[in-house]
């Protein structure tokens, strides 16, 4: 199926999208262009050194596509949110790599089991409804031995800084930033999913400044085991 029809099968699914934050999806299709020039670094080492096939969950306005190396062989994109969508269709007509953007949810991927070599999840573990399930699919689509790349919230090393995350969870952040949790244990769950974590380290965004609740992140490396026969 070429470019265009895919686009197309994905316009005609939208109707049937799980997840709508239209308010949202504006605010945040401003927001990421204004803070790129602090968040193209970090984009560019969440993909770097990639190669094959990869899969994108939660792509957002497609604004990662450009720093994928070339290397890469194909990106399908997962973004559940349909206007971000739109943007992310136009997006990856403007980049090198081979990029079809797709709706689905991380809880129920559309793709084949075993067809990538790597997985990238940016800020996602965060929003999604049900992580275990959401990493299940991610360990299914993945080949054995493939890679998660991920750069996800973290809960904040102090207590103060945590119980206003938790506060913030409970009550209005997620309501009003698309679902986002600000506490909850990214490498955990990961390692609870089955996947060997690899280099990663603690990150605060950005990097100077007073630290607000969603300033603490972790950026890193996870694989499927090589020898994993198993699909969650």
């Amino acid at each position: 199926m070429d470019k265009a029809s895919l686009v197309g099968k994905a316009a005609r699914r939208g109707r049937r999208d799980a997840v709508r934050h239209p308010v949202f999806a504006r605010y945040y299709a401003q927001a990421v262009e204004r803070v790129e020039p602090v968040m193209a670094p970090i984009r560019k080492e969440l993909v770097a050194g990639l190669s094959g096939r990869v899969l994108e969950i939660g792509a957002g306005t497609g604004i990662g596509f450009g720093h994928y190396p070339t290397t890469v062989s194909e990106v399908v994109a997962i973004e559940p949110e349909r206007s971000l969508r739109r943007i992310a269709v136009d997006a990856a007509q403007r980049v090198d790599v081979p990029v079809d953007v797709v709706p689905g949810a991380a809880e129920a991927l559309p793709v084949k089991s075993e067809a990538y070599d790597a997985v990238v999840l940016s800020t996602v573990l965060c929003s999604v409804r049900n992580v275990e399930r959401a990493l299940g699919e991610v360990r299914r689509v993945l080949r054995p031995g493939g890679e998660v790349r991920f750069f996800e919230h973290v809960r904040a090393p102090g207590r103060g800084m945590r119980l206003v995350q938790g506060a913030l969870d409970r009550t209005l952040w997620p309501l009003c930033v698309g679902g986002c949790h600000l506490r909850r244990d990214a490498l955990g769950s990961l390692r609870a999913a089955g996947f060997e974590l690899g280099d990663h380290r603690a990150l605060t965004m950005p990097g100077h400044g007073p630290r607000q609740p969603m300033s603490y992140c972790v950026l890193g490396t996870a694989r499927r085991p090589a020898h994993d026969g198993d699909q969650a």
